[in-house]
């Protein structure tokens, strides 16, 4: 794994914001259209605040998440809410969002239908993802009850999972759709997610499935 280490996280967001850009704008020179996908939670809040004013012909990118609580957006873990709330701003508002989330009593009630958004747009052009403290990645918890199956290669794109961990039900991206994009960064900061890192590398994905995509990522890091 590529690791960069940043002395601050100001730096880190705008650097990583600057590099998510020139990537997609190099893809988009020989593309109709580029996909980015994007983690929830606090974490990338200033990264999207960046991209969501920066010069890109964003009526061309779809974006998507990683991952999703089976919550409407009315709810404030709704990851979805979060990014029309802070990406989905400015010049970005002209990006087309892929939903991971459609009203229903449970994911698989609507499963094969969102899985179709999410083939339409694959491969993914760039992949942003975090990481827990307990080494999970999108909704790939350790101990999650279909971990094993998203993580084979022959996971289908889009999986409903549940965990203790997790709370809410999930529905996530698999691994193989996550290790096939063409440019991947992991963002994590602080001591405790660095050492989490260290960890992961040296545990069986099943402990630590961040494990998965470490060989495929590029780790941005600040204190």
């Amino acid at each position: 794994m590529k690791f960069v280490d940043y002395p601050d996280r100001e730096m880190l967001m705008v650097a990583l914001s600057d590099k998510i850009a020139s990537q997609l704008r190099r893809a988009l020179e020989v593309q109709d259209r580029v996909t980015l996908c994007v983690p929830g939670g606090t974490t990338p809040g200033p990264i999207f605040d960046v991209l969501s004013d920066l010069e890109l012909d964003w009526a061309r990118v779809d974006v998507l998440l990683n991952d999703e609580r089976w919550v409407d957006e009315t709810s404030p873990r709704s990851n979805t809410a979060l990014l029309r709330a802070r990406l989905l701003q400015g010049r970005a508002a002209a990006a087309r969002l892929v939903p991971l989330y459609a009203p229903a009593p449970q994911p698989e009630d609507r499963l094969e239908e969102l899985s179709e958004g999410v083939r339409a747009v694959l491969p993914l052009t760039v992949l942003l993802l975090g990481m827990g403290a307990d080494m999970h990645t999108a909704s790939l918890f350790p101990g999650a009850d279909k971990l094993a199956e998203a993580l084979d290669e022959d996971a289908p794109p889009v999986m409903a999972l549940r965990a203790e961990a997790a709370g809410e039900p999930r529905i996530t991206l698999s691994a193989p759709v996550l290790r096939a994009a063409m440019h991947c960064h992991i963002l994590i900061t602080g001591a405790g997610k660095r050492a989490a890192l260290e960890r992961a590398a040296r545990l069986p994905e099943d402990q630590a499935p961040v494990r998965t995509m470490l060989p495929f990522a590029t780790i941005h890091w600040a204190p």
